[in-house]
């Protein structure tokens, strides 16, 4: 029975980090706000916490065992194995649906983000007056990040790995997508895109006894930049990890109603009914390696009630808040009876 319970277990957090992962691939949905419903954010903040100097001293000491309990390696190891797998399987099967239903794919988004901050809300008991001040201060930033103009392309690695830090906000800072705010450095692309796809390539070759990619420069490019960006993103987990720890345990419900308002002001980012305005190079629409238009900013609109398919935007709204409660009761309800 423990044993089974166990197993299930490890298959929840994996289908977590899967979730996360395809979450954080999305421009402006936020893969912290999905450990946050899901409820392992402050563990996933406290694991990675744990990875300090104490934590390397055992691994450098040989202690294996003890550096595997200590740092809760068996819950990150699930985690982001999830969240890495999600980039090979469950994002690709997102860009194709994002490229041929787009509208129902960000009205879903917006259904789960709208749920989430129901869920959220409805767990937080403190309303005192600072605490709503929080909430307006996280809707007044997610709001003017939405509104920023994306930045150009930016091969250089040291900006590679600033891109890393920054943008591996989305997992550690529920509200705020760490995939938009490397849109707007201008290396979405780049970066999630054109090297997430020479990497799996790349291992596809490996796997298969081919190692011809070593005398091709570009390819070895495209390495370095996902290999920057992944250094990067490393250090910025365990770095902000450590504030955002700190910050938790002396002013938890201040932070809690901070990533309330984050939540809130990320709809904007969202906002289902847009329309993609391309990125245009030498007077031509940009495309990335795989022959797809680059988006460089979206212009939103009102929904025109006369549109049929603005109904069903809405049911697709509304199909994404109930994925999203069924999703955490069905956790929650699994989980207590095994």
């Amino acid at each position: 029975m423990a044993q089974r319970r166990l197993a299930i277990d490890k298959f929840f957090l994996f289908i977590k980090g899967l979730s996360m992962g395809a979450a954080n691939k999305v421009p402006g949905v936020s893969g912290g706000t999905v450990a946050f419903v899901a409820d392992f954010y402050e563990e996933l903040i406290y694991s990675l916490q744990k990875i300090n100097s104490k934590a390397f001293k055992l691994l450098i000491n040989g202690r294996f065992k003890s550096f595997f309990y200590y740092i809760n390696a068996s819950f990150l190891i699930f985690i982001f194995g999830g969240s890495t797998f999600s980039y090979f399987s469950v994002s690709l099967l997102l860009d194709f649906l994002l490229r041929h239903y787009q509208l129902y794919v960000w009205s879903v988004f917006f259904g789960m983000i709208v749920g989430s901050i129901y869920y959220v809300s409805k767990q937080f008991k403190d309303w005192r007056f600072k605490n709503l001040i929080a909430i307006l201060i996280g809707i007044s930033i997610g709001i003017f990040i939405s509104v920023l103009d994306p930045a150009t392309e930016n091969d250089n690695l040291l900006f590679v790995f600033l891109c890393g830090i920054v943008g591996v906000s989305g997992m550690t800072l529920p509200g705020l997508s760490g995939s938009f705010i490397v849109m707007l450095m201008g290396n979405y692309v780049l970066l999630l895109v054109d090297s997430v796809n020479m990497l799996s390539k790349t291992l596809t070759e490996i796997v298969s006894g081919n190692f011809s990619f070593v005398d091709n420069p570009i390819r070895i490019h495209y390495l370095k930049i996902i290999g920057s960006f992944t250094a990067g993103s490393a250090f910025g987990l365990v770095v902000t990890s450590h504030i955002l720890g700190y910050v938790l345990k002396h002013w938890h419900q201040f932070v809690t109603a901070l990533i309330i308002g984050f939540i809130s002001g990320s709809l904007g980012t969202v906002w289902p009914f847009k329309k993609a305005i391309y990125k245009i190079v030498n007077g031509a629409v940009a495309i990335d390696v795989n022959g797809n238009k680059i988006v460089q900013d979206y212009h939103r609109y009102l929904p025109n009630l006369q549109q049929q398919e603005t109904w069903y935007a809405f049911l697709f709204i509304l199909l994404g808040i109930l994925l999203l409660l069924f999703l955490e009761w069905y956790g929650r309800k699994n989980i207590k009876n095994i």
